[in-house]
């Protein structure tokens, strides 16, 4: 089959980026023909992309309002040019194609992009959006035109893949809602509901991660009878890149990741610094404990700053225990500032820290009201049990998805605390495809991950997960400290059973095939917890 995708971002780095990244491959293992439309300026170093297809001729360095630009003569028109890479030994075919937006891309959180003037679909003008969608809908009609047609398609997030899809009479199609778009940008700000709406509307099948997700799309957008046509469609798990480790082989795995990154070329992505990568990688493989890690933005909604309160209390029960944040964004200087404030003893600073909450994050001052409670009246001991745990967290910026396959495995638990609801918990899948205990906030998707492995392994039912509320440091600190203390024979053991209940639940694989069938209107139906 030809199957065209629509996402319009990068290939690597965050949630939806992987999604695509994996989607695209597996359905070429499964001998389809892909065509993706995204903004990844480094596509063409993806080993399995085949071709690559851009927009070439004067002006292309800045395109204007359309693929032809605007007042452009027949002659200056940006001819689209194919270029075959490689063959990537797969039975099917990924062709990259890039738009040509210019440097402005619209976002749901603003976070650098090498190359791009990242800009929050709020601070957008009407001009500027539909110039954004007209771009878009001249490149998408242009290569159906060349393949002969689509058989299916998929529209990642309600803005603004899908009111492309519809306008550039692309039938028939998928929507994929990833989350962040719906909570970020949709529901903030009701002028994108019609947008939403125009993209929903013609799909045959919209695809969430979750129950509660499905909820929120249909609250957020009503009258459309999306119920009758949400289904389940997950992120996958690489279950080969993702797998146990043995315990003895984690300080080796994770130097040998550090000597790649030393040793490679620099990355370009996200202003990625090497040498402090390399010293966190270090300093993880160092470890005279356990490891810990998280993987994610580095924003107030994704919680971390519950985790870091919470590490002295598991450091104080595991001495020599390391952890390691892996991320990037904007709330990364205000952690720092925590990690330093609670390393010094210096608790008005941590507090003062927790009352600005937001403003640290470049908007408006707004307290977190977790960490206040928590830092208002620690438990007995808590002031000398973060002196000790200074110097033992660590924070390596973004690691691309196959370098957190390798490190992920060599740690003993990942923590999942955000704050706002997650479509789905793919770092908590990845985890525990690794062995590795996922401890999350009880909530959204997050809270249907946990759910399936507790049934699967009761082992971990009563660790897995925490509420958010005013006990969440301290809980999300006993629950780590609890499986920490479990014997290493036990925590291998319970780590193999979650692993299987992850490829069990979770592949690539059925998530491609899902794909398919809801383009054509065909759905596993979301089922209430």
């Amino acid at each position: 089959m030809k199957i065209l995708i629509f996402h319009g971002y990068l290939l690597r780095g965050t949630g939806s980026n992987i999604y695509n990244n994996n989607l695209a491959r597996a359905l070429a293992g499964l001998g389809h023909e892909v065509h993706l439309f995204c903004q990844d300026l480094e596509a063409e170093d993806l080993p399995w992309v085949d071709s690559i297809g851009l927009w070439r001729g004067a002006g292309a360095g800045d395109p204007g309002p359309g693929v032809t630009p605007a007042g452009a003569t027949g002659a200056e028109r940006l001819v689209l040019e194919v270029e075959h890479l490689r063959d990537s030994g797969a039975s099917g075919s990924v062709t990259v194609y890039r738009p040509p937006i210019g440097r402005m891309l619209p976002v749901y959180v603003e976070d650098p992009y090498d190359g791009f003037e990242a800009t929050a679909f709020p601070r957008l003008s009407e001009a500027e959006i539909e110039k954004y969608i007209r771009i878009n809908v001249d490149a998408v009609r242009e290569v159906e035109e060349l393949i002969g047609g689509s058989d299916a398609a998929l529209a990642n997030h309600l803005l603004m893949g899908p009111v492309v899809l519809a306008r550039a009479g692309v039938r028939p199609y998928a929507v994929k809602h990833h989350g962040s778009d719906l909570e970020y940008t949709v529901k903030p700000n009701p002028r994108f509901v019609p947008y939403a709406e125009e993209g929903l509307a013609p799909a045959a099948g919209v695809l969430v991660g979750s129950w509660s997700t499905a909820e929120s799309l249909w609250e957020a957008v009503p009258g459309l009878d999306l119920e009758l046509k949400t289904g389940l469609g997950p992120p996958g798990v690489d279950t080969e890149e993702f797998s146990p480790l043995p315990a003895a082989d984690a300080a080796a795995r994770i130097r040998q990741l550090a000597g790649a990154i030393r040793s490679g070329p620099p990355s370009t992505g996200f202003g990625r610094d090497e040498e402090a990568a390399v010293a966190a990688l270090e300093d993880l493989a160092a470890a005279e404990g356990p490891r810990v890690i998280f993987v994610g933005k580095l924003i107030v909604s994704k919680g971390v700053d519950l985790l870091i309160a919470a590490w002295p209390l598991i450091h104080r029960s595991n001495p020599g225990a390391r952890l390691l944040l892996v991320g990037f964004g904007a709330y990364e200087m205000g952690l720092r500032a925590l990690v330093t404030a609670l390393g010094e003893g210096d608790f008005d600073s941590a507090r003062h820290i927790a009352e600005v909450g937001r403003g640290l994050e470049g908007g408006a001052n707004a307290r977190l009201d977790y960490l206040a409670g928590f830092l208002a009246i620690p438990p007995m001991g808590y002031a000398d049990a973060a002196v000790a745990a200074a110097g033992s967290i660590s924070f390596s910026g973004r690691l691309e998805h196959e370098e957190v396959a390798r490190v992920l495995p060599a740690c003993e638990a990942i923590v999942v605390p955000s704050t706002f609801p997650e479509a789905f918990g793919m770092v908590a899948a990845e985890g525990a495809a690794s062995g590795v205990l996922p401890v999350c906030a009880g909530h959204s998707g997050l809270a249907e991950v946990t759910a399936v492995l507790a049934a699967e392994v009761p082992a971990v039912s009563q660790l897995i997960s925490f509420d958010l509320g005013s006990g969440a440091v301290a809980e999300l600190g006993s629950k780590v400290s609890a499986w920490l203390a479990k014997g290493e024979t036990e925590r291998i053991e319970v780590g193999r059973n979650i692993s299987e209940s992850a490829d069990r639940n979770w592949s690539w694989q059925g998530v491609a095939r899902d794909v398919i069938s809801a383009s054509d209107g065909q759905i596993r139906p979301v089922r209430k917890p």
